[in-house]
This record gives C-alpha cells, sequence and structure tokens, in this order.
C-alpha cells in the first residue's frame, strides 16, 4: 500500500483546538483491522532566549472500549474543577504574555462557522 493511502486510511475525521501556547489535535484514525480509535495530542510552543522555538508534544490514545469511561471521568473531573473553582484562569493573572484566545478548526465539511455560536460573557458572573 503506498503511503498517501495509508494516510487516507488511517486519518478519517479531526479537528484542531489552538489555545493560546498550546494546540490541541483531535484525530479518528483507523487500525489496521478497519476499526476506529481518536488520539488526542497537545503540542506547545516553547521560545528560547535566542528567539528560536521548539514544540513538546505528547499524545493519548484512546480506544472504543475506553470511551465511556473516560468520557465519564473526565465529564466529573471538568465538572468538579468547574464547581470548585470557577471559570476564572488564576494564572492568567501572573502571565505577563498571556493572550486568552482559543480558535477550533476543522478539517470536515460538518464544520459550522463561527458566526453561528453564541458570543457569552463570563465577566457578569
Amino acid at each position: 500500500m503506498r503511503e498517501s493511502e495509508m494516510l487516507e486510511k488511517e486519518e478519517i475525521f479531526s479537528k484542531v483546538l489552538r489555545a493560546g501556547r498550546r494546540t490541541y489535535f483531535f484525530d479518528v484514525r483507523s487500525t489496521k483491522a478497519d476499526d476506529y480509535y481518536i488520539t488526542i495530542t497537545e503540542s506547545k510552543k516553547f521560545t528560547e532566549e535566542d528567539g528560536s522555538f521548539h514544540f513538546k508534544k505528547h499524545k493519548i490514545y484512546l480506544y472504543k472500549e475506553d470511551f465511556n469511561a473516560f468520557s465519564d471521568i473526565l465529564e466529573q473531573m471538568t465538572s468538579y474543577v468547574l464547581n470548585h473553582k470557577g471559570e476564572e484562569v488564576i494564572s492568567e493573572r501572573h502571565q505577563k504574555d498571556f493572550k486568552k484566545e482559543y480558535v477550533l478548526e476543522d478539517t470536515s465539511e460538518e464544520f459550522q462557522p463561527a458566526s453561528a455560536f453564541t458570543n457569552i460573557s463570563f465577566e457578569d458572573i
């Protein structure tokens, strides 16, 4: 099988979330047996004193048999944090160069444009 055919078969559906210096890649991929699994990759940009930069990447492989348990625990953990600490990111106050920006990119045709989402301000809470 040619390399391009392998890539087409392996990567099925992708989304990208850009969050400041971090970028998260969510990919549905295919196994050799033509079953699906998910990879979640965090890529973080580090800048050196000389102006050069490098990226550190961490990857999680998530298989179908673990989806329900993973989803349940992720929901519990995010709810716990938000219920106990709220949505304000405390570290923002300590980072001089912090810019809060999130960009969701989608490589599929199912992607909705940003205009389809409601603009919500949490400053009133």
